[in-house]
Order: structure tokens, then sequence, then C-alpha cells
């Protein structure tokens, strides 16, 4: 054991698990925490469908004449576009469904081998201790479907895993492998570089202690040098569009504990507060028998990373739940630094059942709870096969105060799927510039919503039909000559027809309704 040993005294021997023992556990506990993604193709992340979408646009658009006419690739350097690199390339060989789950699942393992990893480095011995992070894996922010973000999340572990495994080591070599992580996580989320800095950060300031009967001039030179592999981040970002974004900030005090919150809650609040309880439990009583050793980098990390989640923005970059996406991020490398001395058979066994217990607990929670939302989706996709293919669909919303709610986030974007399956032209689809690589032909530019902002209420429309204002900017302006269908969503059974003479219904949803745009009528200008 030569990584770290400067400053970190390895365990002692114990009958603990061994490596091959917690591999097993591992793909186990792999298996049961992706069995959700496993069933159900489109699982009810709220951007998931809108990425997605673009993944089948990057992989088709040589081919497809219809998504030639409405979009445009523009390969740029964005620091969001990792799922734009791998999913395409799995689309080849499965659909992108299929290529969805296969990336989602993956990002699942990496999250938890990055755990382990760095909790092996860290303590010198296998410890199934960080297996508890399974059922974390589902999260709010994971329901927000912030995916190149979430993989990010993963890389970062094992980036921090392999720096204190080098740490000790040729240092060339451990420069090299952290600006090669860097780059990766550049392209995976920006915010994945901040999270390795953070984690960093915590190791050398320990490090800085255990090491202090040394010289003070090595000591800060080679502190200064951790820095050295984040140098390419600057050029990367001043010739990236995203740097455009930079002024676009924005503080909120409010939100903060929701936050904290989003570690542990998911759908229900009951499941959230008795996983909480039983967890909370189970470490009062390992603490009280000193079964439980928190690492000191492990108290570092949680006084850095809280520092910075109270100074952090709610908007970076224009990118919104720029705060609320650290805590989760934080609890995994926190989990990472913890060690629990399993050397009693009993011990050994109650761990295992009651870590098995919560999982299985969260995995139901969110099965059932995307069987019934699973309905409302594929029910949307039956009804995106009544659009002409190369259409070109506007979204509305009946009630502009939902969507917030994690059981609409299988509606938010799922017009999305008309991209996919009858390549035309939603107004929802993402396609900011300096966010992602996919625009809107000119042409067409006019016609979608390039804020990431709300849909317009269906009164809205009833208002723009009625008011002709020239100066109206709104891509929604003139809809009915712009638009061959529109979608809108979070309807009720009572939500009526609000332009008869101009929409006729197609198809009716539990919450949602699919109008064609009757053409005739818009020929003659009478709207």
């Amino acid at each position: 054991m030569r990584s770290f040993d400067v400053y970190i005294r390895p365990l002692r021997r114990s009958t603990d698990f061994s490596g091959p023992q917690t591999a097993v556990l591992f793909l186990v506990f792999a298996l049961v925490a992706s069995i959700p993604v496993i069933t159900h193709p489109l699982p009810p992340l709220t951007d998931y469908v809108n990425h997605l979408a673009r993944m089948h646009v990057l992989a088709t658009i040589g081919t497809d004449p219809d998504l030639s006419r409405f979009y445009e690739i523009d390969w740029q350097i964005i620091p969001n576009l990792m799922m734009d690199l791998v999913i395409p390339q799995l689309e080849r060989f499965m659909s992108v469904y299929h290529a969805g789950q296969a990336f989602t699942v993956a990002t699942f393992v990496l999250i938890i081998s990055g755990t382990l990893a760095l909790n092996r480095v860290l303590f010198g011995a296998w410890s199934v201790l960080p297996l508890a992070a399974f059922p974390l894996l589902y999260n709010h922010v994971f329901l927000v479907g912030v995916m190149n973000y979430v993989f990010g999340i993963g890389l970062a572990l094992w980036a921090l895993a392999a720096w204190v495994w080098l740490r000790e080591r040729i240092w060339p070599l451990r420069l090299a492998v952290a600006t090669a992580f860097v780059l990766a996580l550049f392209f995976c989320h920006l915010f994945a570089v901040g999270l390795y800095g953070m984690g960093l950060l915590a190791v050398e300031l320990h490090r800085w202690w255990a090491t202090r009967e040394r010289p003070l001039g090595p000591r800060i030179a080679d502190f200064v040098a951790t820095g050295l592999p984040f140098l390419p981040v600057v050029p990367l970002l001043l010739m990236s569009p995203t740097w455009r974004l930079a002024g676009e900030n924005y503080w909120a005090q409010q939100g903060k504990i929701d936050g904290l919150m989003f570690i542990i809650e998911v759908y229900s609040d009951l499941v959230a507060f008795l996983l909480t309880a039983i967890a909370a439990a189970a470490i009062v009583w390992a603490a009280r028998h000193r079964l439980l050793r928190m690492h000191a980098v492990g108290w570092l990390l949680l006084a850095i990373a809280g520092i910075v989640y109270l100074a952090m923005p709610r908007w970076v970059f224009a990118t919104y739940m720029a705060d609320q996406r650290l805590p989760i991020a934080a609890a995994f490398m926190v989990l990472a630094c913890v060690h629990l001395q399993l050397r009693h058979r009993l011990v050994r066994r109650g761990f295992l059942a009651l870590l098995l217990g919560l999982l299985v607990v969260r995995v139901i929670e969110v099965d059932v709870n995307w069987l019934e939302l699973s309905r409302e989706s594929l029910e949307f996709r039956d009804s995106v096969k009544r659009i002409k293919r190369g259409s070109m669909v506007l979204v509305a919303y009946a009630d502009r105060s939902a969507g917030d709610d994690v059981r609409d986030a299988n509606l938010v974007h799922a017009a999305c799927l008309a991209m996919i399956e009858r390549s035309a032209l939603v107004t929802t689809a993402f396609t900011v510039q300096g966010k992602q690589i996919m625009h809107v032909r000119p042409q067409y530019a006019g016609q979608v919503d390039t804020d990431d902002g709300t849909p317009p209420a269906v009164e809205q429309l009833v208002v723009a039909t009625q008011r002709h204002d020239e100066s109206t900017q709104s891509y929604w302006h003139l809809w009915p000559n712009r638009f061959d269908y529109v979608y809108v969503l979070f309807t009720d059974q009572d939500t009526p027809n609000h332009a008869p003479e101009l929409l006729t219904l197609v198809h009716e949803g539990e919450r949602f309704q699919l109008y064609r745009v009757n053409k005739e009528r818009t020929a003659t200008g009478r709207y």
C-alpha cells in the first residue's frame, strides 16, 4: 500500500468482506437498483426525453430529410456533451430508447464503483459501506434528468480516487492523469469540474496538515501544483459559446433546505422519512459501538461543500438548480470517506440485510410511481403516431402552474417524442446557443423557444389570434399559420377546446390533448 501512505495509516486486516465478495455484492445491488431503468424504456425524468430526442437527431440527421430540414448540428466546445458523444454511437446498434437505458445504467455503475474506488484508496482495504450509496442513486436531481451532470458525478469520484492512488507516485503521471480527467469532466458538465476541484482541495488540505513537519517551500509548490490540471479549462471556456452566458447568474437563498432534501427525497415523503430514520439509527448504533470511522478528508469535504453550497447562486451560466445539484454529489463523496468495521458475522449480516432492505424499499417506491407515470408516457407516445411526419408542433400548457412536481416530469418534454417518432419540429426542444450543439435552422428559429422558458398558456394562444401586434416577438406569434399541431399539456376532463375554429381535437389523453391546426381556416386569414 503506497498511495496516501505519507499521511494515511492503512486499516489493519480484519474479517471484513474481501475484494471478490465486495465485487459480487456490487453486481447484485447494481442489478436491483437498475430494475426501474431496465423495465421502463421511457423513464419519467423531466429533461430526459428532450435530451434523448437530441441524441436521435444527432444519429439520424444525415439520413432523415425532415430532421435535416428543421435542425442543424454545430459541433462546438461546450461543457455539456457526454450524452451527445456516447448515445448516438450506441444508436448504431440499438434503438435510441435502449441506448438511453444503457447510458443511465452505466451512470449508476460509474457512481457507485467510483465511491468504492475512492473508499478503497483512502482506507487501504475494501469495504461494503459505500454500497449504502445505492438507494441515493434515485434522488430529486436525477429525476430532473440532468444526465450529463449525474454522469459527471461518477467520473469525478473516479478522478479523485485516481489522484489519491497516484499521490505518492511519479508526479508527471499524476498530473497527466488528472488533466485527462479534467478534460473529460469539462465535456460532461462544467459543474462536474467544480466537484473534482472541491474534492482535490479537501485531499490536499489534509495532506498539507499531515506533512506539516516538512519544509514550507516545497509544500507550497506541491499544493499549488494541484491546480495545474485545471489550466486547460480556462482557454476551453473562453473559446466556448457557453462563455457568453457567464453573466446570467442569479442568487436565491430560499431553496437551500430543499437542496438538502433532494438527496433523499423522491416521490414519497413517508419513504424519505423512513429511510432517513433507519439510516440515522444505524449510524448512531455503529458510532456508539465504535464501528464507524470518518476519514479526515470527509470532514474537510463537508466543510468545503457547506461553504460552497451556501455561496453558490441558483443560476450559473444560465443553468438552473446550480446550487441544489451539489448536495447529492457531496453525499457520494462523503460516503466514500466513511469506513465501517464489520468484524463480527452478526454485524455483517445485519448490515447487508439493512442495506438490501433500504434499496428494495427505494426501488419499489420508484418502480410503482414509474409504472403509473409510464401509462401516460405510453399513451402520449401513441398519440404521436397521429402526427404527420415532418410536421411542426407547438407545445402549450393548460395550467401554467404545472410542471414543477416530480409527477409532472413525464409530460413536461413528452412532445419531443414527435422528433424521434415523426421527425417533427417541436417548440420545446433544447436548442439554446452555448448549451447544446443542436440548433434550429435560421428559417425556423423564430418558431421555437431558444431560452428554455415555460410554454405559453392556451389563453395566450387565443389572445395572440385576437390581437395582431406586429411588434410581438414571441415564437408562438401567428401560430395558426406557423404550426401544424398543438399539444396542450396538464389538462383535465373539463378542459375545453379554446379555439374550435382553428383547432380540431385529434387525441385526448388523461392529462394532455393533441390538436390539429385547421389549415383551411388559416389559409383564409380568418383568425
